[in-house]
């Protein structure tokens, strides 16, 4: 049985194991639709709350890689190794590892013939050959988001371009996507870095961004690629994932009214560092959290109002414990502020759907 942690929500943010009368993650909990009159208390008196943004937290591509995991264990019991870590979040990472997850940086940590997973941000195809020089059985929780641009960047190698990948160097997924065609990807990262880039062709450029940076960044970039290669070409949609563009306008939409941004999630989640930039580049103070014990009480002087958000690999529990803790400072009203809806869902990788087909009954 999956732990009811990992289970995606309905469309209205409700878990479908949990009672019908609870609203949000706290049963007194107010949930509202976005309303900037509602937002801006400017012309009444101060009190302390809590803007509790949504849509927050676990992405599809989150849901499905843990459930990955989780159905793995439950199916063929630990240990299970997974390549890197599942997703960016250390609190996911450990409670797996609780389970019998193990986590390693290599295949060749990894014992010959034995079972592992990919995480959701990607392999290159030459991690994908050294799986199978050593006869591991191999579970792909890849999101199919980041797959995307991997058939992306295949297309247009095959195609005779030179590919620019923007995304950040030592990210796993900007790693897997440009493996999939070394000799003709260079990554950037600044514009400074477009200003220098160097092609064989410059007509016969393409484009690619990774998938979790921020709308801004990505849109500079691309403008300084065009200006310096007219006849670029990119994907026919956009390579930002959907809840990375909806957090960040959750953001963009509520930081201006609230004294501070609290964003929880994991140091090595780019994600959610983007959710922080979002809400700096708007003058509105941003901290990164991974825990409630990570909030300082001198972030909080002065402020009337904090808005709450979580990267798209942060779970909701976490959130929880957040909020319950400025509300032990005094931020007694809680807001839910809905600033769009969202209801994606991503089925099984077929590895897995197989595996437990023929698995042993008593195994299941």
């Amino acid at each position: 049985m999956i732990s009811p942690l990992w289970l995606p929500c309905t469309k209205d943010g409700s878990n479908p194991r949990r009672n019908d009368t609870e609203r949000g993650i706290l049963g007194d909990v107010t949930t509202t639709t976005l309303d900037h009159a509602a937002i801006d208390q400017s012309s009444s008196p101060k009190t302390k709350r809590v803007l509790l943004l949504k849509p927050r937290g676990f992405c599809a591509g989150v849901v499905r890689a843990i459930d990955v995991v989780q159905i793995a264990l439950e199916t063929f019991g630990a240990p299970i190794y997974v390549r890197k870590e599942i997703v960016h979040n250390s609190y996911v990472v450990t409670d797996l590892a609780k389970k019998g997850a193990i986590f390693v940086n290599e295949l060749d940590e990894v014992p010959e013939g034995a079972r592992v997973i990919y995480s959701a941000h990607g392999v290159s195809p030459a991690v994908r050959e050294r799986a199978k020089e050593r006869g591991l059985k191999v579970v792909d929780a890849t999101c199919p988001l980041v797959t995307k641009v991997h058939v992306e960047a295949i297309k247009f190698a095959k195609q005779g371009y030179s590919l620019v990948l923007v995304g950040h160097r030592d990210h796993e997924e900007v790693e897997g996507t440009q493996g999939e065609a070394p000799s003709v990807t260079q990554v950037v990262s600044t514009v400074e870095e477009v200003e220098a880039l160097v092609v064989p062709d410059p007509n016969k450029v393409a484009y690619l961004t990774q998938t979790t940076l921020s709308l801004d960044e990505a849109r500079y970039m691309i403008e300084a690629l065009k200006k310096k290669f007219p006849n670029i070409v990119g994907p026919h949609a956009q390579d930002i994932c959907y809840a990375t563009e909806n957090r960040q306008t959750a953001v963009k939409n509520v930081a201006h009214g609230a004294d501070v941004v609290l964003v929880v999630g994991s140091r090595n989640s780019s994600n959610s560092n983007r959710l922080v930039e979002v809400s700096q580049n708007l003058g509105t103070n941003s901290y990164l959290i991974d825990k409630a014990e990570d909030i300082k009480l001198e972030w909080l002087d002065g402020v009337d109002t904090v808005a709450v958000t979580a990267g798209a690999s942060a779970p909701e529990v976490l959130v929880k414990d957040v909020v319950e803790y400025l509300q032990t400072k005094g931020y007694g009203s809680v807001d839910e502020v809905e600033v769009m809806p969202e209801n994606v869902r991503f089925g099984l990788p077929p590895e897995i759907v197989q595996a437990i087909a023929s698995a042993p009954q008593a195994a299941r």
